[in-house]
């Protein structure tokens, strides 16, 4: 059995899972748990499997369109069932690096006090042109206090010691349909020690089809429903605050426009 297993909630883009799956380029097992969230177009079952030797695959299909939070919890209920030592996270669409997962569990396995370690990533469109680079701070404490700004995971980059399961069961229900990545690295971070490795692992692909745009306004409304659940007197927390109030005004095009100004040198 692998120590190793990759979530991945689907919903309408089986092409894009199987372009996500095909990037996957390590030398040693792991397995998949794919959960189709009610989708019209469904993961494409024997591709996949022909494509990916490297592991099981597993799949679960939830009846009906439930939210990404709900079948990342069906994942999350399936690695719970198992002993895998380690769980990571993708999405439909992404792309990841060669050795991404051998490099975050050689991390991991050399900083036994880190549980939960994401990496950097470079945005892209849909058509895999470059917008801008996420570096997250990777050190604790500097996560922790920006954690009021934004979240500080680039979400399908993370990898972490199932155990925490254990304490942090699943993604918060109430926020099924968006930010729920958001909720639950909060609760981690309460608990655990987690970092980000200072390197480019993953492409993460931003498109006019992701929750991040299709429901802005529902994301940044949780994230502020986020900040308050956790809301505590400092400067971060009142910035943070102010910050995706303003933010909720603002449309998601808008917002990636000013980041690649930004971050324009760093391609």
């Amino acid at each position: 059995m692998s120590n190793l297993v990759i979530t991945i909630p689907h919903f309408n883009n089986p092409k894009g899972l199987l372009k996500t799956i095909r990037s996957i380029d390590e030398d040693f097992l792991i397995d998949i748990i794919i959960v189709d969230d009610g989708s019209n177009e469904k993961p494409d079952k024997d591709a996949i499997k022909m494509q990916y030797k490297n592991g099981n695959v597993f799949f679960r299909y939830l009846l009906k369109n439930q939210g990404v939070g709900i079948a990342a919890n069906q994942c999350l209920d399936f690695v719970k069932s198992k002993n895998y030592k380690y769980t990571a996270r993708l999405d439909a669409g992404d792309i990841c690096y060669k050795d991404k997962f051998k490099k975050q569990i050689n991390f991991l396995e050399l900083n036994k006090e880190i549980k939960l370690v994401g990496t950097w990533a470079r945005v892209v469109n849909s058509s895999g042109d470059f917008l801008y680079t996420i570096k997250h701070p990777v050190n604790y404490k500097e996560i922790n206090r920006n954690m009021y700004l934004n979240s500080m995971f680039v979400n399908p980059t993370v990898v972490f010691c199932s155990s925490i399961l254990d304490v942090v069961t699943k993604y918060p229900e109430k926020y099924r349909f968006a930010a729920q990545d958001y909720a639950f690295f909060f609760e981690v971070i309460k608990h655990f020690k987690c970092a980000n490795m200072p390197e480019v692992l993953l492409d993460y692909v931003s498109d006019e089809n992701s929750i991040s745009t299709r429901k802005r306004k529902l994301q940044v409304k949780n994230r502020i429903k986020v900040i308050l659940e956790n809301f505590k007197p400092g400067i971060y927390p009142i910035y943070g605050l102010l910050r995706s109030i303003v933010l909720y005004f603002f449309s998601r095009s808008s917002t990636s426009f000013i980041k690649k100004i930004i971050t324009k040198h760093e391609y």
